[in-house]
């Protein structure tokens, strides 16, 4: 599942290839007919992320009503395919890719096009089960299997952000100003006695952490994921936010999650079971066994202390963490 700094870096793509243009909405699959219909022909005047979730705003600028909000959560198997007729199309995320996500972010070139009878650009068709595609003059882009797939009005956008915890991406974290986001997770983590481990995986609480940054940011503050919140201490809950804020800021700006410091990036083999980054391949870039302190790394010795890497289900995921550094 894709953890919030891809969906930031989606926004900002739909944005640069789409924002301020009419676009042609359909549903090729035909299980989003009548939300496609809703938001064919309206303008793109808006793309936003929070956490997982991705709002596109769209309107008859022509026209005094309020935007039409598409909501999507691309789940465990969603994923977002472009197109486009010149190369300004897919650098707008840094890199020809085809999908934006850690499932399948390979870098590739651009699906091929065809020129219509008068040279012009003719999109490719759909490929799969399509559920929605937004067609401009030289773009194109394709949604296929999101676990949320819908349009809202104005009210019902502000309901479901109001259920998402802050967002360490957003520049006020969703609350208001940085440190009325930092207070809220920190109140929110202490009133429960749900680990810390469990609630860091709460989009109520914490909107955009997945598994991957919830293994890392605990393993970098030292703290034992099976803790209980309220018994973690409000200054290193706030140390885990200010963290979370680096790294996932960082990742926004890259398409890729590198938590470990600098002088502990020394390859030494994974697990077999690689994560896909956006940055895979590209020249400079942290190799995926240098990435992570404890992430996929069970069976492997604790990057600071040797000890091996322990791993159990917790919440119906996978948790990694060192028994020793954070005991």
């Amino acid at each position: 599942m894709p953890e919030g700094h891809t969906v930031h870096r989606l926004a900002r793509t739909l944005d640069a290839l789409f924002g301020g243009q009419r676009l042609g909405v359909t549903s090729p699959q035909g299980r989003f007919a009548g939300g496609a219909a809703l938001l064919d022909g309206l303008e793109l005047v808006a793309c936003e992320a929070w956490g997982k979730q991705l709002f596109c705003g769209f309107a008859d600028t022509r026209g005094a009503a309020e935007p039409r909000w598409l909501r999507v959560h691309l789940g465990l198997y969603g994923a977002w395919t472009f197109a486009g007729q010149g190369a300004d199309v897919v650098h707008a995320i840094g890199a020809p890719r085809r999908r934006i996500g850690e499932r399948e972010s390979v870098p590739a070139g651009l699906p091929a096009v065809a020129a219509g009878p008068d040279g012009g650009w003719v999109p490719p068709a759909p490929r799969g089960a399509v559920r929605l595609r937004l067609l401009a003059d030289h773009a194109v882009a394709d949604l296929t299997g999101p676990t949320a797939c819908e349009v809202l009005t104005g009210a019902e956008k502000a309901a479901a952000e109001a259920r998402l915890g802050p967002d360490p991406i957003r520049p006020d974290g969703g609350r208001g100003s940085p440190e009325a986001a930092r207070a809220a997770f920190v109140e929110r983590v202490r009133r429960s006695r749900v680990t810390v481990g469990q609630q860091l995986m709460d989009q109520a609480v914490v909107a955009g952490v997945g598994n991957i940054y919830r293994a890392e940011v605990l393993f970098r503050a030292g703290v034992d994921p099976l803790r209980p919140g309220r018994d973690v201490p409000a200054e290193t809950l706030a140390g885990i936010w200010d963290d979370l804020v680096v790294l996932m800021r960082e990742g926004a700006a890259t398409g890729a999650i590198v938590t470990t410091r600098p002088d502990d990036r020394v390859p030494d083999g994974d697990s077999g079971r690689p994560t896909r980054q956006n940055t895979d391949g590209e020249p400079g870039a942290v190799p995926r066994d240098a990435s992570f302190y404890v992430y996929h790394r069970d069976g492997l010795g604790c990057r600071a202390c040797g000890a091996p890497v322990l791993t159990k289900e917790l919440a119906g995921r996978n948790l990694f963490w060192c028994g020793v550094c954070q005991a």
